[in-house]
């Protein structure tokens, strides 16, 4: 039997000074909760916001019998979204519902969520916070509690993000891809140089490349062993091909599959199994310290863009991300401070720079279309115009596909 309640005058004063009201109740009798609810500005609002109160938690009122576990069941029945993102979302709340799912929402408390969420490891503290939160929003908007009490008095601290770790040189990366098969090399030389995620990597056709602009269009992603469309707007874009790209396309072996980058079985690449298999292993053959994650391709490309110089908003674009995360790779990019004084300086001279790493020494020399790799010397960066030209690594793509 819930009794009857009462209303009463608090001690606090309002802004006008005048006294604030509040109401409580219990809800079975003598020795059970006794919820407190104030702030009334008279005692007529606190009365009528008893009354419902009293009405929803009534003997045929949902909220005064639903337990958190219930409440998740039912959530998980009628929330939209993908398979994997349901699965995700159940395991979380089940570190929850583990623990408080026998609790009824009217009796769950925000230190009941505080104690609960000290059980979790930091791993996973966040995100299970997050899910809880997320359903007892809805259980707000249905009427069946009032506020949300794993967000009262809980600060649920994102944990720290892992370092991001670029590979130092295209040497470095070029290393670790001569340990990996025909087509795993190239591909991870061609994620460096464009900075597309995982996801978008895998989903790659041949038709997404485009020899004669010069991009390679991102308009789908892979994974859990499904092709979907890109989330944003933002993320679906052309990604201009420099040339480190187009010469991982030339040491494709010629195929007639239109997956750009099959796996052995001509499908598409698993995540999980290549990071596994071939990503890990080669870098341990390659002597790579620390190891590097295969996200670190994409933070690779955001690291050598700003260190060439190129602007921000521009990395942003290409890379399908916001500024304020590109932004971030500026602490990578150790020397760009010194390759702005030689563009200033070479600015001031009113002479010709090349887009990539160009030393005041080099300002003299006449501009090549050639593609030229960064190295290091006393005088700053420098360019080495060995490489091959942009149309002649064009040609040898097409050569590859004919």
């Amino acid at each position: 039997m819930i009794q009857r309640g009462q209303v009463f005058k608090l001690q606090t004063k309002g802004a006008d000074g005048e006294p604030l009201w509040a109401y409580c109740y219990r809800l079975e009798g003598r020795g059970s909760a006794r919820p407190q609810v104030g702030g009334f500005a008279s005692r007529a609002e606190a009365q009528k916001a008893l009354a419902k109160e009293l009405a929803r938690l009534g003997p045929k009122g949902l909220a005064a019998t639903i337990t958190l576990a219930d409440l998740v069941d039912d959530y998980l029945e009628l929330h939209q979204a993908e398979r994997v993102t349901i699965a995700k979302l159940r395991w979380l709340l089940g570190k929850a519902t583990a623990v408080l799912g026998e609790k009824r929402l009217a009796d769950l408390s925000p230190r009941d969520v505080y104690a609960w969420r000290l059980t979790i490891p930091e791993g996973h503290r966040f995100e299970a916070t997050q899910a809880l939160r997320q359903v007892l929003n809805r259980a707000v908007d249905w009427g069946l509690i009032d506020s949300n009490p794993a967000k009262r008095g809980i600060r649920n601290t994102p944990r720290r993000a892992r370092e991001k770790r670029p590979f130092e040189s295209w040497q470095q990366l070029e290393a670790v891809a001569a340990r990996l098969s025909a087509v795993y090399g190239p591909m991870v030389v061609f994620a460096a140089a464009t900075g597309l995620r995982p996801s978008e990597l895998f989903a790659l056709d041949w038709r997404d490349v485009d020899r004669e602009v010069g991009v390679v269009y991102v308009r789908r992603a892979y994974a859990n062993g499904r092709l979907k469309h890109t989330k944003t707007r933002l993320s679906n874009r052309a990604v201009p091909l420099q040339a480190k790209a187009l010469e991982a396309l030339a040491r494709l072996p010629a195929s007639e599959n239109e997956i750009l980058f099959p796996n052995a079985r001509g499908g598409r690449i698993d995540f999980r199994s290549f990071g596994r298999r071939h990503w890990k292993p080669a870098q341990k053959a390659a002597a790579i310290e620390p190891s590097r994650d295969l996200y670190d391709l994409r933070h690779t490309y955001a690291t050598f863009a700003l260190r060439a110089g190129v602007p921000v908003f521009a990395v942003s674009r290409f890379m399908g991300s916001s500024i304020a995360m590109i932004d971030h790779h500026g602490h990578h990019a150790r020397d760009s401070r010194e390759h702005a004084v030689s563009l200033l300086d070479a600015l001031a001279l009113e002479r010709a720079v090349d887009a990539g790493w160009t030393s005041p020494s080099m300002l003299a020399k006449p501009h090549t279309t050639s593609v030229s790799r960064p190295r290091r010397s006393r005088s700053g960066w420098l360019v080495d115009v060995r490489w091959t030209s942009r149309r002649e690594t064009v040609a040898s793509i097409e050569d590859r596909r004919s």
